[in-house]
């Protein structure tokens, strides 16, 4: 080979591996830099082989990216054995410019933010990289070994994020002693939120129910993890905080304990178990128990007892003071009970206040966001006023119309089987007679459940007589076969999007239920 070919080969590798050094990284970025997630999304976008909920496309095992990875033990056994590296040269190349198909470098809905950790891991996965091609090239393989090293980025990247994880976590307990410092000098008193939905809402709702006096605090958007809750305290808590209303989420068990421990709350808010982040914590009893860590030092704890599981907590909480919420359930201590015109506030079985209903509010979160009010030292005469201020939370089946006439739906965060449900029934009482379309790539990270949940939410659509379009082929099989053939299916949500503003016109109306970011297929 001439030192052309070998300055050609060199450079078409390291572009080939830059590509998907940029596709990946948005990845891990996207997916909080967990080790974990990138093999499970390598595994969607080339390597869809057996039963698959999260892809499950017929035609996805024929598509290039697989169709490269099967062959590529011929492609390096033929270039091995018949010493024509350039086969695998140029088989790399391919692959590492074009592959995974649709998952482009440079992303639709996420772009890549250059962080000091994206950085960080970057250089590290880079270094191992370039090692090993050093050691490759001790034995005349650098173009083997180069080829090798771009096929096998997604997995540098994730030993990469691993490896920096006790640096990451020491550079976190950092923000975290100033946070626990800041709480132990101002003193609030702290209300910790949870659940597998509802608890941003909730969080929003009890906000609003206080923010007429003063020195209430809540964590933004939804910064519920280490570093969001040490970073909403460290820049928003003052001297005269009074109230700090904390959003506590888990991708599994321990992660609410260890917040608890430095962000403790006088009082627990519990607001659902469901199927969320179950791909990740495999049952709903790890899910369960993962979310009653919150309650393990709070005084006052309350629960949604229109939750199955919930119901039953009181019992297991023991002479911890146990306040109850709900809608449906008649026990509860405090219920939000929808009635006509109006929203029925019950508490302590004696009506105290009525509420006008809010599009898009869900009145057990409300219920919740109430109780939480009351233990806080609002008084039931004071309701009727406080709740006027309850709102909408933007982008939780939030109600707009738009310029052509056309009502929108924005239920386009974090969806999942219930508010899915929720949403259908808000796109119902505003569209009464009207053609009415729900557009949405499906319910995500629900693990085996994934499926057949996604075929139910298409059949209740079908049966509600309302359109669907499917977007991205992540669910596009499970929604197919529970909507029929009928459904419309776009690749990507812009075409979809286009498809509705051509198709609808004034007084109809459209769900844009769930937003995936283009790191799914």
């Amino acid at each position: 080979m001439s030192a052309l070919w070998w300055v050609v080969a060199a450079l078409t590798l390291a572009l080939a591996y830059v590509a998907q050094l940029v596709r990946w990284l948005r990845v891990l970025q996207r997916e909080h830099y967990q080790a974990t997630s990138m093999v499970r999304f390598w595994r969607r976008w080339s390597w869809p082989l057996g039963r698959s909920t999260a892809v499950s496309t017929w035609w996805q095992p024929f598509s290039l990216s697989f169709l490269l990875w099967s062959t590529l033990p011929v492609v390096l056994l033929v270039a091995l054995l018949a010493h024509l590296p350039v086969i695998l040269v140029v088989d790399t190349v391919l692959y590492g410019a074009l592959c995974p198909w649709g998952l482009t470098p440079r992303g639709r809905t996420g772009k890549l933010q250059w962080t000091r950790r994206l950085v960080t891991v970057a250089v590290v996965a880079i270094v191992a990289s370039a090692l090993v091609v050093s050691l490759g090239a001790l034995g005349h393989d650098e173009i083997l070994v180069g080829s090798l090293v771009v096929w096998l980025v997604p997995f540098a990247l994730a030993l990469a994020a691993r490896v920096l994880t006790p640096y990451e976590a020491r550079r976190a307990a950092t923000f975290v002693d100033q946070a626990r410092d800041r709480l132990t000098r101002v003193h609030p008193l702290v209300v910790g939120i949870t659940g597998s939905y509802g608890k941003t809402s909730t969080k929003n709702h009890l906000a609003d129910l206080l923010s007429g006096d003063g020195g209430v605090v809540a964590t933004p958007k939804s910064f519920n993890n280490r570093a969001g809750l040490s970073r909403a305290i460290n820049e928003n808590l003052d001297d005269a905080t009074r109230v700090f209303v904390a959003e506590m989420g888990t991708y599994g068990p321990g992660e609410i304990r260890n917040l608890c421990e430095w962000c403790t709350p006088d009082i627990a808010v519990v607001t659902a178990i469901g199927p969320v982040h179950l791909e990740r914590m495999k049952s709903l009893d790890v899910i369960e128990g993962a979310k009653f860590e919150i309650t393990e030092r709070a005084r006052v704890v309350i629960v949604n007892i229109d939750d199955p599981r919930l119901a039953l907590w009181p019992a297991r909480l023991g002479d911890r003071r146990v306040r109850t919420a709900g809608s449906s359930a008649e026990s509860a201590d405090v219920r939000v009970i929808p009635a006509g015109a109006r929203w029925r506030v019950v508490v302590d079985a004696e009506e105290v206040a009525t509420m006008e209903p809010v599009v898009g509010v869900q009145p057990t979160n409300v219920a919740c966001a109430i109780a939480a009010a009351l233990e806080v030292g609002a008084l039931t005469v004071e309701l009727e006023r406080r709740l006027r201020g309850v709102r909408a939370v933007a982008n939780r089946a939030t109600v707009a119309t738009a310029p052509s006439g056309v009502v929108v739906v924005d239920d386009t965060f974090n969806a999942n089987p219930a508010s899915a449900r929720a949403s259908l029934d808000v796109l119902d009482g505003v569209a009464q007679g009207a053609r009415r379309v729900v557009v949405t790539p499906g319910l995500i990270e629900l693990g085996e459940r994934q499926g057949p949940e996604n075929e139910q939410l298409a059949r209740e659509i079908k049966r509600r007589d309302i359109e669907l379009v499917i977007v991205g082929r992540t669910n596009r099989a499970a929604l197919r076969a529970g909507y029929g053939p009928q459904a419309h299916h776009f690749k990507v949500r812009d075409e979809a999007v286009a498809w509705v503003r051509e198709s609808l016109r004034a007084g109809d109306a459209v769900l844009y239920l769930n937003d995936l970011p283009d790191h799914y297929p």
